[in-house]
């Protein structure tokens, strides 16, 4: 170790001689840059506010200073670039030793540096001790509340997750929505060494729902105020990050500037980059008061302990008080009340290298922070147009943005080696279960699928929902991939009720959703619609799974299990509604069959009521569902009385019976083993009826499967022995457990089986 520090002198001092002749110029000219012995800030806005000696002389003498120092600053930049490649070409200058992070940024806080984005640090191991621990947990803070930010939030996480090297606690001050959503997430994404806690938005509005803002976060872009009493007592610090925040680099790199805080520095902030605070936008712009061009607040180192004990509470609020009665409203929300404390004490903040909080609108000067791509650290969209923000590199960024939105998350659950995590009860018993299977069964993909973690993402989109005076609401149920997106629009022009959808997307595809989505001027005017991605994972498709999650978040007493590719009857929900009141489903087990049909037509002129189906039936243009291929799926519906029925009729279980039916939310769920094509209906509808289930057939109600390519599932059932196989052994397994579950009754499935 002593010979590598020797030869990590020598080539220390071979670097100090290269430098010295730019080194001697610098401090010739930063000399110059003193008056009375005091330092002169090189900021021109800094010294027109500031300094009383202000003269148009002095400001082109300061202007030609500033010339040069970016010439010698621009001869360093090249110098350290040949020095860095001759250390990179010099194997004994490497670094050995990988069980530390450290922190490459050495920032002053001097406004100038910031901008030029001046990068210095010590990479030598002799005598710098590693600024971040390897296994030292990194916390940080998020306000997010709704369907939107709780959409863009999992690409800011995304982006965190793929540089990190450290343990994460995320701290999410979330609203109802956004809780549910988000620890669905977390919970199914499973990401080894990050814990999640939430904190209760809606119990905090009473903290800031006094101050008038008219920012288009709302209330919950003031809630930054309140983290000192919001988040744990012990906790000491923290980053707190705006929602449309992405990183470039190690958030421990950010983590490790808390270090650099001195006296009574307890906020780590950025320069505003646009004129905002200067008040020159428009005419009569009155910005809040602020220190120069002001802090953006989308991110913030806080030092939490320090910040409690200079009585933060009181600070802000005395503040905001005092300014409201001249202001009437902030317009940055937090950003506002943040300004005018730091103005009133400018010793409370570190100034931030602006690389940390390169903010990205329309009129920001951001292309100070950077020079080339090695330069970002941390991109922000702040402004409400986020990526259609003009930018003279806004194609790079939103590329860079864009990679973690479509980036595929499963990828990111990797372990940190080396650092003890918490123990994961769930992770645990995934685990024990996964190891109780056999690796030589033939089946055994089969069997590991049931125990697959999906990632989830419920309310992908914007949910609304008011209950109807008598509790009757019916809620569509059914899942789909990317293939059959083209039903959705139909669907929403025959079915006005609540629909509730499973989507099973990769990363990519949930973008390209969204778009389609948000293009369709169909899916945008329906907002009784939930959208919940279950994103890809292993080779099947997790057809009951997928209507699990469809069927467990509906917000109706009632639903319509049904498929993405089948329209129903104009008018269904309606009918169903009443259906519900007539045959007493709120007090009875019953599971209402809707019958079925087909047409191999792609255009169809859609009957609108059962006499015109009827005719076309008769015609040749619609069939029974399945009638030439698997008849014994809906041939207990009796389509023979349905014809003449005008009362509901009572119907019995048959082997392999699959209808389509209205049930109460509280029915069992689908069975997760059966995956991809087979059995995944016929097993639940067995289940139903072991639970005496009572199957009635409504005698005007109907709907209409619509002819598509067969499924990748389908043709592997048909070409694949194997897969066959399989089926048939886990459907046998699902009787022997149904015959467990509900002993002697249970006997009839496997008789009836033997018959068929």
């Amino acid at each position: 170790m002593l010979g590598i520090c020797r030869g990590r002198r020598k080539f220390l001092a071979a670097s100090l001689t290269v430098l010295f002749i730019p080194a001697v110029t610098w401090i010739y000219l930063f000399a110059g840059s003193f008056e009375d012995g005091k330092p002169v800030s090189l900021s021109p806005l800094e010294s027109q506010a500031h300094s009383p000696r202000y003269t148009a002389s002095s400001q082109r003498e300061r202007e030609s200073l500033e010339v040069r120092m970016r010439e010698v600053e621009e001869e360093n930049r090249v110098l350290r670039k040949q020095l860095s490649l001759a250390q990179s070409r010099n194997p004994s200058h490497r670094r050995g030793n990988h069980s530390k992070t450290y922190s490459m940024e050495e920032g002053t806080g001097d406004s100038e540096n910031l901008r030029a984005g001046i990068v210095a640090g010590n990479s030598s191991e002799c005598g710098q001790q590693p600024a971040v621990e390897k296994c030292e947990t990194i916390h940080v803070a998020i306000v997010c509340a709704g369907y939107n930010a709780s959409r863009d939030v999992v690409t800011l996480v995304k982006s965190v997750l793929f540089h990190r090297r450290n343990p994460l606690h995320f701290h999410l001050i979330a609203d109802a929505i956004a809780k549910q959503i988000l620890a669905t997430l977390f919970q199914t994404w499973m990401v080894p060494a990050v814990r999640v806690d939430f904190y209760d938005a809606d119990e905090l509005k009473s903290e800031v729902s006094w101050i008038p803002n008219k920012h288009y976060s709302g209330i919950y872009g003031l809630m930054k105020l309140v983290l000192t009493k919001t988040l744990p007592a012990n906790m000491e610090r923290v980053i707190v990050l705006d929602t449309d925040i992405t990183f470039a680099t190690d958030i421990a790199e950010l983590w490790a500037v808390f270090h650099k805080f001195k006296g009574q520095q307890v906020l780590g902030l950025v320069e505003n980059q646009s004129d905002w605070y200067l008040g020159n936008l428009w005419k009569n712009h009155r910005p809040w008061p602020a220190l120069g061009r002001g802090y953006n607040t989308g991110v913030i180192l806080l030092l939490l302990d320090k910040l409690r004990k200079m009585k933060w509470e009181q600070m802000w609020r005395l503040t905001a008080e005092r300014e409201l009665m001249s202001m009437l409203s902030t317009s940055l929300a937090d950003q506002d009340i943040f300004n005018a404390v730091i103005k009133q004490n400018p010793f409370l903040v570190y100034q931030l290298p602006c690389f940390w909080n390169v903010q990205l609108s329309d009129h920001t000067r951001s292309e100070q922070c950077y020079r080339d791509v090695s330069d970002l650290k941390v991109i922000h969209w702040n402004s409400p147009k986020k990526l259609r923000v003009k930018n003279k590199h806004v194609e790079f960024f939103r590329n860079l943005y864009l990679t973690f939105l479509e980036y595929d998350g499963n990828l990111l659950r990797r372990e940190l080696f080396g650092c003890p995590s918490e123990a994961d009860v769930n992770s645990e018993n995934l685990q024990k279960q996964l190891s109780e299977l056999d690796e030589d069964d033939l089946c055994y993909e089969f069997r590991r699928e049931r125990f697959t973690v999906h990632r989830t993402h419920l309310y992908f989109l914007h949910y609304e929902y008011e209950p109807t005076s008598d509790n009757t609401d019916v809620t569509l149920v059914a899942q789909l991939s990317m293939d059959r997106l083209q039903m959705l629009e139909a669907i929403c022009k025959h079915w006005e009720g609540p629909i509730s959808l499973a989507l099973y997307l990769s990363d990519a595809e949930a973008q390209q959703f969204l778009r389609y989505a948000q293009g369709s001027e169909v899916l945008m005017s329906r907002h009784n619609v939930g959208y919940h991605i279950v994103y890809k994972e292993g080779q099947f498709y997790p057809v009951n799974l997928l209507r699990n999650v469809a069927m467990k978040h509906i917000s109706t007493p009632y639903m319509f299990l049904s498929d993405i590719d089948f329209l129903p009857m104009y008018g269904l929900c309606e009918y169903l509604r009443k259906s519900v009141i007539q045959l007493d489903l709120a007090n009875t087990k019953k599971a209402l069959i809707v019958p079925a049909f087909e047409t191999l037509r792609y255009r169809l002129s859609f009957p609108k009521s059962k006499a015109e189906l009827l005719s076309m039936l008769d015609m040749g243009t619609l069939f029974t569902f399945r009638y030439h291929v698997w008849t014994k799926g809906h041939a207990p519906t009796n389509f023979a009385k349905w014809r003449t029925a005008t009362t509901p009729y009572r119907v019995e279980w048959e082997a392999d019976f699959e209808p389509y039916v209205v049930v109460r939310r509280d029915c069992p769920e689908y069975d997760r083993r059966f995956v991809g094509f087979g059995w995944n209906k016929v097993a639940h509808i067995m289940e139903l009826d072991a639970q005496e289930y009572e199957f009635t057939v409504l005698p005007n109600a109907y709907m209409i499967h619509m002819p598509h390519a067969p499924s990748f599932d389908i043709t592997k059932f048909r070409s694949n022995k194997q897969y066959r196989i399989c089926l048939k052994t886990l459907k046998e397994e699902f009787q022997q457990d149904m015959s467990r579950r509900y002993g002697f009754a249970a006997l009839k499935y496997l008789t009836a089986e033997n018959n068929s």
